[in-house]
């Protein structure tokens, strides 16, 4: 969904219709702005999907020189589940080498995560349009982008299990080939 197609009206229209669904009562205080407030929600946070992340990120640091780990974690993030329209929020990790002269700025590795998890989303999806869009952009050695998150539809239906995380992973290059490596990173990732 783009924003510029984004349908306030039809937004609201639908959360009415769901409402009078349940039996509520669409004058009553409490609901009478609530198909306005959900369809402000959604617009605000389905902002970024006008966003091209490869467009978006390829600024980085073409004169550094480093050509070992660099690792950001706790990226805080949450999103709408796909399937159950439901949050999950938690925190993405990101760790990559770069080749010579080919550093990202660490705003620009948060605001990747934030483009993407601002989407109608998976964690598996999500996990892997991170590591992807680092790939292409500045072709380092090799990346790790682990997520993990606790979804509101496992918190609040079916197994009803508060506190559950899911965690997902993604490597590419080196962090895909090289054991070390990769067990570098998550030790640096438990610290």
């Amino acid at each position: 969904m783009k924003t510029s197609s984004f349908d306030e009206k039809k937004v609201q229209k639908a959360i009415k219709l769901l409402l009078k669904s349940f039996g509520e009562d669409l004058k009553r205080e409490g609901l009478r702005r609530t198909p306005e407030r959900v369809a402000e929600f959604y617009k605000e946070i389905f902002s970024e999907n006008t966003i091209d992340p490869l467009k978006f990120i390829p600024v980085h640091y073409a004169t550094e020189d480093h050509e070992e780990i660099i690792l950001i974690k706790d990226i805080s993030f949450y999103s709408l589940c796909e399937h159950h329209l439901l949050p999950f929020f938690g925190k993405a990790h990101i760790a990559y080498i770069p080749k010579k002269d080919g550093i990202m700025g660490v705003s620009k590795l948060i605001r990747l995560v934030e483009i993407f998890a601002n989407r109608l989303q998976l964690q598996e999806k999500l996990t892997k349009q991170v590591a992807d869009a680092v790939m292409l952009s500045i072709k380092p050695r090799g990346i790790m982008v682990v997520i993990e998150a606790e979804h509101l539809c496992v918190t609040m239906r079916g197994v009803k299990k508060p506190g559950s995380k899911m965690v997902t992973s993604a490597m590419r290059g080196i962090f895909l080939k090289d054991v070390r490596t990769r067990s570098e990173a998550m030790s640096l990732l438990r610290e």
